[in-house]
């Protein structure tokens, strides 16, 4: 019998999570799943579902005509009776709330916003498809979203990083009993992610099979489970031969003996571990910038666009489907870029009128 790929593993989890969560919903929820399936992952799918449980929990209980109905009867009439009065009090809702265990939740724009989306897909899926009459979600209007201010690290923090990774000084004395066991891999991990710009599942997901030194490049599947092949420089291929070398003295726990990564219990790393280990080293360098994973990724972005000045390479490399994301994200650096170029085109030469 095959084993699955740590992807495949990844997604039969999520599609039995997935399962359970919409056995929670109304019942006619599992055919808007059904229909978007072909075109989303299963991540999206679930991320939809806690979506979908908030929305009817809200109605739920402060609807007083359906307290006494459970969620999972409430019927597809319930969609053609709402208005956009009602998403309104919902997104006010949303942004102060208890969960079911009594915790207080706090959305700020962002989560309003993706709530308020995923609601959007789901009426439209019903509307388009004819099984109701009004779609009251298309005409609310989204939150405004203020931009953040990207986070990423400075090139000379970039490389008092590397180096705090190699002889981890700053690190606490219990830590730095871990970092002589780990400090290689680490090491390939930090260089790998700020070399390339790939995701923290993409990182943790790799087996050693998908290392490629002859051309350079390592296969990754992208979100959606696409596969493609991203190149990496001489330093990353030399913290990784150093990692490697390591690698091929380890035994790994069964299950986990094609993984490039493993953890000091012999298993594919998690990604929880790979956050843990940049904000372990990251907050001895630059303690007041929350520096996850991601934040190197857009470290890797920002010095690729200003190094080619490609915003559409910038978007292939990064795996942007729409390349509006990347110049969002790089807005700044295009501004400044534009105004570099003031004086680039000379029209007259120089030494005044003749």
């Amino acid at each position: 019998m095959s084993t699955l790929s740590y992807h495949e593993q990844k997604d039969k989890e999520n599609i039995i999570r997935l399962r359970s969560l919409i056995r929670d919903l109304p019942g006619f929820c599992a055919d808007f799943f059904r229909g978007i399936e072909p075109r989303t992952s299963s991540r999206t799918r679930i991320a939809y579902a806690y979506d979908l449980h908030i929305f009817f929990d809200f109605l739920h209980k402060e609807n007083p005509a359906l307290k006494q109905i459970a969620i999972t009867d409430l019927s597809l009439d319930l969609l053609d009776q709402l208005s956009v009065t009602d998403f309104e009090e919902y997104m006010e809702y949303l942004k102060y709330r208890f969960n079911d265990k009594n915790q207080e939740i706090m959305n700020k724009e962002r989560g309003i916003m993706r709530k308020i989306s995923s609601l959007k897909s789901f009426y439209n899926y019903f509307y388009r498809n004819e099984r109701i009459k009004n779609n009251p979600a298309a005409l609310v209007r989204l939150p405004k979203i203020h931009e953040k201010e990207i986070i990423r690290l400075d090139i000379d923090e970039v490389a008092l990083l590397l180096d705090e990774v190699e002889q981890g000084e700053n690190l606490t004395e219990k830590q730095k009993a871990y970092h002589n066991k780990t400090k290689l891999r680490d090491l390939a991990i930090m260089t790998l992610l700020l070399g390339t710009g790939i995701r923290v599942s993409e990182c943790v997901g790799l087996n050693i099979a998908d290392i490629d030194f002859k051309n350079g490049g390592i296969r990754i599947y992208r979100k959606g489970g696409k596969e493609v092949t991203v190149y990496f420089g001489t330093e990353v291929e030399e913290a990784l031969l150093d990692y490697l070398e390591e690698r091929d003295r380890i035994i790994p726990e069964t299950g986990s003996e094609d993984a490039l990564f493993l953890s000091l219990q012999k298993k594919r790393m998690a990604v929880r571990s790979v956050e843990n280990l940049v904000k372990k080293y990251a907050r001895t360098v630059a303690p007041l910038k929350p520096i996850t994973p991601h934040k190197l990724r857009s470290t890797y972005g920002t010095s690729l666009y200003r190094e080619t000045g490609d915003i559409y390479l910038v978007a292939d490399v990064l795996g942007h489907s729409d390349v509006n994301t990347t110049k969002r994200h790089y807005a700044a650096l295009e501004d400044e870029r534009r105004r570099s170029a003031r004086n680039k085109v000379q029209l007259r030469e120089s030494g005044g009128k003749k």
